[in-house]
């Protein structure tokens, strides 16, 4: 490992729950084009090089390789597992009666852990797609977002919480709407909320709603997602790397744009999850949070690159008369149903 970063000098968000979490982590989705040995081997470069926060999610089909890499990072000493900050989801096919342990059960055996510390219901719905499902596919059984159906899969995500199984419980792909419907219901509210966030989709009114409730807002798609696969992709879509304000930034301070999109979102107060199999690149991000912080202007800039541009439409994700992806993201401000 030729570059090391101190993940002393990486700062770190306090959560409601009282327990740290650095303000980058490494996304580990392979987007469907890298392989299960090709990601762990990043991710343990990554350890070594001073990540100490983790996404996975049982949905990326690749826990078991990752858990390998977990073991022998702890095993040989290169990081205590207290200093660690893993997180994972239970996908949307395992939302059902009783699945939600099951499905702890088995992130934890693949990634060779007692615990984790965080666990996301990864969509709001069962509604699911195989892995390398096209834009087209659509589940048989799709439904519109429930209430009383999504409460009946949290009830289960709080009782993974009091076994001590999951530090802390949260959603992922959420909006305002529907965390205002069912939050009032939490005896646990969701110490974390994961979304798509970047220059081109900052989405303020959630990030503000999240702030006034206290939960911690992980983004996704931090660089706009370059090499997502192609279900995820529409002709109309902003390369956000490309955009003239990001370029022009980064070209004065003689980095990437991805560079500016990290440093942006964890100056912003949200915490990106960038993924790359590149030591040069995984190691240049995870540095850039430490040192050398964006301007005032700069990120003035940045935050007028918003264009509310959602590059993960998620159209496999649409039930039977359902008229859009837009159903899937309350855009008037009410849910589809």
């Amino acid at each position: 490992m030729s570059d090391f970063i101190d993940p002393k000098l990486v700062p770190k968000l306090k959560l409601y729950s009282g327990d740290e979490i650095p303000c980058i982590g490494m996304g580990t989705f392979g987007n469907d084009r890298y392989t299960p040995e090709q990601v762990s081997a990043a991710v343990a470069g990554a350890i070594r090089c001073g990540y100490r926060f983790f996404d996975c999610a049982a949905a990326y089909g690749n826990e078991e390789e990752i858990g390998r890499v977990f073991e022998e990072a702890f095993r040989e000493g290169v990081v205590r597992r207290e200093e660690m900050f893993i997180e994972s989801k239970v996908w949307n096919n395992m939302h059902g009666r009783g699945d939600v342990l099951i499905s702890l059960a088995k992130t934890l055996k693949d990634l060779q852990l007692d615990y984790v510390d965080a666990f996301y219901v990864h969509w709001p719905f069962p509604n699911h797609h195989a892995p390398g499902a096209t834009a087209d596919s659509r589940c048989p059984d799709a439904v519109p977002f429930s209430t009383d159906r999504f409460m009946a899969t949290w009830r289960q995500m709080e009782r993974v919480h009091d076994m001590g199984l999951a530090k802390n419980i949260a959603m992922s792909n959420m909006t305002i709407p529907k965390l205002e419907a069912v939050l009032p219901l939490c005896r646990i509210k969701p110490a974390l909320i994961q979304v798509e966030i970047h220059p081109c989709f900052q989405q303020p009114e959630l990030f503000d709603y999240c702030a006034r409730e206290g939960m911690a807002l992980v983004g996704f798609c931090p660089i706009g997602s370059p090499i997502r696969p192609e279900r995820d992709t529409t002709p109309d879509d902003i390369v956000v790397i490309e955009v003239p304000e990001l370029v022009e930034i980064a070209k004065a301070r003689n980095v990437h744009p991805a560079v500016i999109c990290v440093k942006w979102a964890a100056q912003r107060g949200h915490i990106p999850i960038p993924f790359t199999l590149h030591e040069s690149e995984y190691a240049v991000n995870l540095r850039c949070v430490t040192e050398d912080p964006l301007t005032g202007a700069e990120m003035a800039a940045l935050k007028s690159m918003d264009r509310n541009h959602r590059l993960i439409k998620g159209p496999f994700f649409l039930w039977e008369g359902a008229k859009g992806w837009e159903d899937l993201w309350d855009l008037d401000g009410t849910i589809a149903e």
